[in-house]
């Protein structure tokens, strides 16, 4: 019988199959009489019986499935014949796609800058309107999980240090805005 395999995969099967394993653990029988002290210098042809004896007692896998009946065979009960067949039925419409369920780390991000004290003047809340808009995918998922947190982390760092800011630091708020336009135009 010839296949389209080649030889590698085959014995890759072999090998992996329930043969293989339970004459393997005949074998390993064999090697625990040895060590035991039974077999005496027949070991070698007793650890190789009984791997035999049990890869060859073991059940082989079930025939492979062949090719179906030919659907055309006038001999098969519902068999087509051609030209006597009956109008199909029209196919019903596909639903449409449901929306995607909204990504769960955006849902925790926004909960929480809800909680945090932002400048309504940062644009934020329209990032993360785009970021919802947009949907998943790697930019998004970079922004929702690391761009965006650090950035407001840096802002709430700035602000706690402001007072002892010099006159010449910049605002937090306006590097928070011009960080979140930055975010934004990378997601458009």
């Amino acid at each position: 019988m010839a296949t389209s395999d080649g030889f590698g995969p085959r014995v890759l099967r072999y090998l992996e199959s329930a043969r293989n394993l339970v004459g393997c653990a005949g074998g390993a029988v064999g090697l625990g009489l040895h060590f035991a002290g039974l077999g005496g210098a027949w070991w070698p042809g007793v650890v190789a019986g009984l791997y035999g004896v049990g890869a060859l007692l073991t059940p082989g896998p079930g025939p492979r499935p062949g090719p179906g009946p030919d659907p055309g065979d006038p001999e098969l009960p519902g068999a087509r014949v051609p030209g006597l067949e009956e109008p199909r039925p029209p196919r019903p419409e596909p639903e449409p796609e449901p929306a995607p369920a909204p990504d769960p780390e955006l849902v925790a991000l926004a909960a929480y800058l809800d909680t945090v004290p932002l400048p309504p003047s940062a644009g934020v809340d329209g990032l993360l309107a785009a970021l919802r808009a947009a949907g998943p995918g790697p930019v998004a998922e970079r922004i929702v999980r690391h761009r965006l947190p650090v950035a407001v982390a840096g802002y709430l760092r700035a602000r706690t240090w402001q007072p002892w800011a010099g006159p010449g630091d910049p605002d937090p708020a306006v590097q928070l805005g011009r960080e979140v336009d930055r975010l934004t135009a990378e997601l458009s």
